[in-house]
């Protein structure tokens, strides 16, 4: 009876041991990978700054060239 029980009470408790170490490996990989995701974020984060950097350049040759247009059509007129 009571030692039946407690073979079971301990094998419970191994098994819960068990799992919870299972939950610590999965925790730590999960660590690992959120480490190489802010990696990759300051990464991203650089691009999308020479994005946004690139886009007002075009914005600004954009309107420098409609300024031109303008100006090559007065000459035409003339």
């Amino acid at each position: 009876g009571t030692g039946n029980l407690l073979q079971l009470l301990e094998k419970m408790n191994l098994k819960v041991a068990e799992e919870y170490q299972n939950f610590g490996d999965i925790a730590s990989g999960l660590r690992v990978f959120v480490e190489q995701l802010k990696a990759k974020n300051g990464s991203f984060h650089e691009y999308v700054q020479q994005i946004d950097s690139i886009e007002r350049q075009v914005t600004e040759f954009e309107a420098i060239i409609s300024m031109l247009d303008n100006y090559v059509r007065l000459l035409e007129t003339k």
